[in-house]
C-alpha cells in the first residue's frame, strides 16, 4: 500500500450549510463536527498526529494497490469527486457531497454526508475504515447493527449510517471486491426512505443542480471565474443557515506557523469576517447570503441594547465561549495545544460597532430585498453607532486580538468612524436631516482625529495606534472602507512604508512589532490581499496583477486557501478554509478583471 503523507490542508470541503466535511487527497474524511460547525467532531483525524496510518477519527476508503489519485469538484458545485488508481491504472471513483435542494417548496439540506464509491474497470479490492469518535476523540461509540445500517451511539449523539455495502465487510474492515457500486448516508438516526443508489442518484443530481443554478447567478468578473466561483461557494458553505451566523473557519487550532502555538478556534461568527464575507458576495449580486445574516445580525444588536458587543459569537447567538486545551490530542501533526473555545469573546474590539453598522447598512439601500431596513431598524443601530463614538479614542485590543496589550488602535478607530459616516448615509436615505448632520459631524470629529494621530511623520506612514510608530496592515482599510482617497499622498507613502517593512514579494505579514507569540513568521493572506486592492486603487494595475497571480498559485489543489502562507515555502497554515482569505480572491478578482465590454 502508498504510504500516506503527513496531514496537510491539501483539502477540499463539501456542505450544504447545515454541516460541513474537509476531505483529503485520498477521499479520508479528516474533518467533521456534529451536529454543528462548532460541536464536537465525529472526526477528527485532522487534529490527531499520533499514528498517521490508525484511521482513528476518520472514513478511509483504501484501494488494494493505491498508486496515485485525482479529485476535482464537479464545476460550479460542492460536489467532490476523488478518484484512486493502482499501477495498473484501474481504481475506484468516490464523490462526496451533503444534500442540498429546494423540496417541497423549502431548503433541504439535513445534517447528513453522502458517500458514493463505484468501480472504474476491472473489479477492485478495497477496505472501509468507518471509525467515528466522540469528546475529541476520547469517546469510542458503541456500535449496534441493523439489517441496512449501523448506528454509532455516543454520549451526546447517535449518527445512523445507512449502506447497501455489506455490514460485515464494513464492521470489521475486511478487504473485499467492489463489483458494483456501494452508497453511505452519514447522519441523523432516522429511516432511509426509498433506495440506496437510486436515492444517492437523485440525491447527487439534485444537489449538483442547485449549485449550478446559484453559480449561474453569480455576477463574476470576465478574468479568473474559476477562482471566483469556487471562492464564492465556499463562502456559502461556511454559513449557518438554521441561524445566519457566518464562520470565519471549519477548524479550530491549526497553528498559523510550524510549532508557535498560534493555534485558535475559529468555528464561530466574527462579526468583523462576516461583514466582509457578505461584501464580497454582494459585489457579485449574491444577496441571499446577506439577507440571512442580517436576521442574526438584527438579534446580535437588538440584544445589546446600545450597550457592549463582544467582537464573536457562537453560531446560536452564544455569548459564552470559554477557552480550554484539549490535552489528550497532540493536534496537527502533533503541533498543539488543541484549543476549543476562544477568549476573544471576552475581549474589547471596538471596531465591532463599525462591522455592524457596516454589514447592515446596505439593507437600507437595496431595492432587491425582500425586507428593507427601515426606522425601527435605523433607532437600533444608532445606539451601536453611540457605542462607536464613545470608544473610538479608547484603547482595546485591536482587530488582531492582542491579549496583553491596549492601545487605541487605528483600524478600531477607523471603524468607528465608518459607523458614523454609514449613520449619516442611511439617515438620508431615510428622509432624517437631523440625524444625517448628527453622524456626519461625529464621523468628521472621528476622521480629524485620525488624521492628525495616526500618522507618523517619522515612518511616513498612518501606523497601528494613535501616537505610535510602528507599521500594521490594516491601515490599508482606510481606502477600502472610504475613508482616505487612495491617491493621498499619505496613504501611498503609507503603502510604500508597508512594502519595505511587512512584505516579501507578493505576500505580507500582519505587523511588524512583536506580539504575545514573538515576532510573525507567516504571511497573513488577507494582508497580502489588502494590499493588491491598496495597489489597485493607487493606479499600480500591473504589480497588483502580478502579486494577485502569485497569491493564486498557493491555493491548494482544489482552488482553497488557509489563513496563512509560510514565507520560506509557500505552504498553508492556519485554520481551513479561512473566509477572510476567499473574499481576498473575489475582491481582488473584481478589482482587477478586464471587463466583459473587452469580448464585444
Amino acid at each position: 500500500m502508498m504510504k500516506r503523507q503527513l496531514r496537510n490542508l491539501n483539502l477540499a470541503i463539501v456542505g450544504n450549510c447545515t454541516v460541513s466535511a474537509l476531505i483529503d487527497a485520498d477521499a479520508t474524511i479528516v474533518w467533521c463536527c456534529v451536529p454543528r460547525f462548532d460541536s464536537d467532531p465525529v472526526f477528527h483525524a485532522l487534529l490527531d498526529s499520533r499514528d498517521e496510518t490508525a484511521h482513528e477519527g476518520a472514513f478511509t476508503v483504501e484501494l488494494y494497490g493505491h498508486a496515485h489519485s485525482e479529485q476535482r469538484y464537479d464545476e460550479g458545485t460542492a460536489v467532490l469527486r476523488t478518484r484512486l488508481y493502482d499501477a495498473q491504472g484501474e481504481g475506484i471513483e468516490i464523490v462526496d457531497f451533503a444534500p442540498r435542494f429546494s423540496d417541497h417548496g423549502r431548503m433541504f439540506r439535513p445534517a447528513q454526508l453522502v458517500r458514493r464509491v463505484r468501480p472504474l474497470g476491472a473489479a477492485p479490492r478495497i477496505r472501509l475504515r468507518l471509525r467515528p469518535r466522540y469528546d475529541w476523540g476520547a469517546e469510542k461509540p458503541a456500535l449496534t447493527r441493523g439489517s441496512n445500517h449501523l448506528r454509532y451511539v455516543m454520549s451526546d449523539l447517535v449518527m445512523r449510517v445507512t449502506t447497501n455495502a455489506p455490514l460485515t465487510y464494513v464492521v470489521a474492515e475486511t478487504m473485499f471486491t467492489l463489483r458494483d457500486p456501494v452508497s453511505f448516508f452519514l447522519g441523523p438516526d432516522e429511516t432511509l426512505e426509498g433506495g440506496h443508489e437510486e436515492t444517492a442518484r437523485r440525491f447527487e443530481e439534485e444537489t449538483c443542480r442547485f449549485w449550478r443554478q446559484w453559480t449561474r447567478s453569480l455576477a463574476v468578473p470576465l478574468e479568473w471565474q474559476d477562482a471566483v466561483i469556487r471562492s464564492a461557494i465556499t463562502l456559502k458553505l461556511c454559513q449557518y443557515e438554521d441561524t445566519g451566523a457566518i464562520v470565519a473557519a471549519m477548524t479550530t487550532s491549526v497553528p498559523e506557523a510550524a510549532n508557535t502555538e498560534r493555534n485558535w478556534d475559529y468555528r464561530y461568527c466574527w462579526l468583523r469576517d462576516a461583514f466582509f464575507v457578505v461584501r464580497a458576495l454582494n459585489g457579485l449580486s449574491e444577496v441571499g447570503t446577506m439577507e440571512v445574516y442580517l436576521r442574526w445580525l438584527h438579534n446580535v444588536a437588538q440584544n445589546a441594547a446600545g450597550g457592549h458587543i463582544q467582537p464573536m459569537f457562537g453560531i446560536g447567538l452564544e455569548k459564552d465561549l470559554p477557552e480550554r486545551i484539549v490535552s489528550h490530542l497532540p493536534g496537527y501533526r502533533g503541533m498543539g495545544p488543541v484549543r476549543v473555545g476562544n477568549q476573544a469573546c471576552e475581549h474589547q474590539q471596538h471596531d465591532v460597532y463599525g462591522n455592524v453598522v457596516l454589514g447592515a447598512s446596505q439593507s437600507f439601500h437595496d431595492l432587491r430585498l425582500f425586507r428593507r431596513g427601515d426606522l425601527l431598524d435605523f433607532t437600533v443601530l444608532e445606539g451601536v453607532g453611540e457605542r462607536a463614538w464613545s470608544l473610538h479614542d479608547r484603547p482595546d485590543a485591536g482587530m488582531w486580538e492582542l491579549r496583553t496589550r491596549a492601545r487605541v488602535h487605528t483600524s478600531s478607530a477607523l471603524m468607528c468612524w465608518a459607523a458614523c459616516d454609514r449613520l449619516a448615509k442611511i439617515a438620508r436615505t431615510l428622509g432624517v436631516p437631523s440625524r444625517e448632520s448628527h453622524w456626519a459631524n461625529r464621523a468628521r470629529e472621528i476622521r480629524r482625529r485620525i488624521v492628525e494621530e495616526s500618522w507618523c511623520s517619522r515612518r511616513g506612514a498612518f501606523v497601528e495606534s494613535f501616537g505610535g510608530e510602528n507599521l500594521d496592515a490594516s491601515v490599508l482599510l482606510m481606502a477600502e472602507v472610504g475613508f482616505i482617497d487612495a491617491r493621498d499622498e499619505r496613504f501611498m507613502s503609507t503603502v510604500a512604508a508597508l512594502e519595505r517593512h511587512l512584505c516579501e514579494g507578493a505576500f505580507m505579514r500582519r505587523y511588524e512589532e512583536a506580539d504575545d507569540f514573538g515576532v510573525p513568521e507567516s504571511a497573513f493572506t488577507v494582508c497580502s490581499f489588502w494590499r493588491i486592492d491598496a495597489l489597485a486603487r493607487c493606479g499600480r494595475i500591473t504589480e497588483a496583477r502580478d502579486h494577485f497571480e502569485a497569491i493564486l498559485a498557493r491555493r491548494n489543489p482544489v482552488g482553497l486557501l488557509s489563513e496563512d502562507v509560510c514565507l520560506r515555502t509557500g505552504e498553508l497554515w492556519g485554520n481551513f478554509p479561512q473566509t477572510y482569505s476567499m473574499v481576498g480572491i473575489i475582491n481582488g478578482a473584481v478589482r482587477l478583471s478586464r471587463p466583459w465590454d473587452d469580448l464585444v
